[in-house]
C-alpha cells in the first residue's frame, strides 16, 4: 500500500492511493497513521477496510497539500556519514566502524512540498536526500536476520541542516538538524512488501535543475538490517519511529567552494518506487 496524509498542517487526514493511482480519503476508517495505528497492525486492518470500503470512499481531488507521510512520530533517529563518499566530503578520514547516531526533533516534520525555512542567523543551510525507515512494531534487542519484519515501509525525507548550528555551536548535531520544516517526510509510506529490497533503490537530489545527489541505497556502509538491530540493542523502537539513514555525496559542505541554500532556491528530490519531493526555500520572518 501506499499511505499518505493530506489536508491542512497539523490537521491532515489519512488518505490511501491505490495501483491505479487513485486517491482515497480514508478518514472513515477512523484513524491517523501513529503509533497506535501501527502497534496494533494497523496496515492489515487498513487493508482488510479498504477491500469492503473503498468504492464507497471519497476520492481526494487533485490540488490537495500532502502532509507528512506519518504523524508525529516518538522519535526521529539518524544515522550520519553512511555513505561512504560522503563521509569523506564531510572531512572524515576514514570511515566509521560503528554507526553515528544522532536524534531530529519530531517538531521538525512538515510536507514533502511544503517551503523549507531558512532559520533565523542561519548562513550554511543544507539538503541531504535520505531513505527513510518506518518502524511497524515495538523493537528491542531484535537480531539482524529477523530486524525486516519489524518494518513497516519506508519514504523519503530531506534531512535539512544547518552546518553552522550542527558543528560550530558546541558540536551537538541536534542542533542543526531540528528547525522547523527540516525534515519533510513523504509524500508516501510506501509498504515493505511493495519495496522489496530496499539496499537497492536509486535516490538523487537537485537543485534549481541541476541534479548534485544521484546514488544507490545499496552503497550505505550500514545496511537496513543491521541498522534496525544496531539500534534496538540501545534504545526500544516504539511503532511509528523513524530510521532515517543516512545522504549520499553531493551536499552543499562538500562542494569546493561550500554552497549553501539561499531564498529563492528550489531543491526537487526522489527515491525509486517511494515517490519525489519538491521544497522552496524562504527566509525565516517573525510571524
Amino acid at each position: 500500500m501506499k499511505l499518505f496524509r493530506f489536508g491542512a498542517f497539523e490537521n491532515e487526514k489519512p488518505g490511501v492511493e491505490l495501483a491505479d493511482g487513485t486517491k482515497l480519503d480514508v478518514s472513515a476508517f477512523g484513524e491517523d497513521y501513529n503509533e497506535k495505528f501501527f502497534a496494533t497492525d494497523g496496515l492489515a486492518r487498513l487493508a482488510g477496510w479498504l477491500e469492503t470500503n473503498a468504492a464507497s470512499a471519497p476520492k481526494v481531488e487533485e490540488g490537495f497539500r500532502y502532509g507528512s507521510c506519518i504523524a508525529r512520530p516518538s522519535k526521529i533517529v539518524c544515522i550520519g556519514m553512511n555513505y561512504a563518499k560522503h563521509a569523506y566530503e564531510s572531512g572524515a578520514t576514514e570511515l566509521p566502524k560503528e554507526p553515528i547516531i544522532f536524534f531530529k526533533s519530531t517538531s521538525a516534520l512538515c510536507g514533502p512540498f511544503d517551503q523549507v525555512v531558512i532559520p533565523r542567523n542561519s548562513e550554511k543551510t543544507d539538503w541531504e536526500v535520505e531513505l527513510a525507515v518506518i518502524i511497524g512494531k515495538r523493537t528491542s534487542y531484535v537480531d539482524e536476520a529477523n530486524a525486516l519484519d519489524y518494518v513497516a515501509g519506508y519514504a523519503v525525507h530531506n534531512d535539512y541542516s544547518e552546518r553552522a548550528f550542527q558543528m560550530e555551536r558546541g558540536g551537538q548535531w541536534v542542533k542543526g538538524k531540528s528547525n522547523d520544516t527540516f525534515a519533510p517526510l513523504g509524500p508516501y509510506l510506501v509498504t515493505s512488501d511493495e519495496v522489496g529490497n530496499a539496499n537497492d533503490l536509486d535516490l538523487w537530489l537537485s537543485l534549481n535543475g541541476k541534479k548534485i545527489q544521484d546514488s544507490n541505497t545499496s552503497d550505505m556502509i550500514f545496511h537496513i538490517p543491521f541498522l534496525v538491530s544496531y539500534l534496538s540493542q540501545f534504545m526500544t523502537l516504539l511503532p511509528g519511529d523513524v530510521i532515517t539513514t543516512g545522504t549520499p555525496a553531493g551536499v552543499g559542505l562538500g562542494m569546493k567552494p561550500p554552497v549553501y541554500l539561499k531564498a529563492g532556491d528550489v531543491v526537487e528530490l526522489g527515491i525509486q518506487k517511494l515517490g519525489a519531493q519538491k521544497q522552496e526555500a524562504i527566509a525565516w520572518k517573525a510571524v
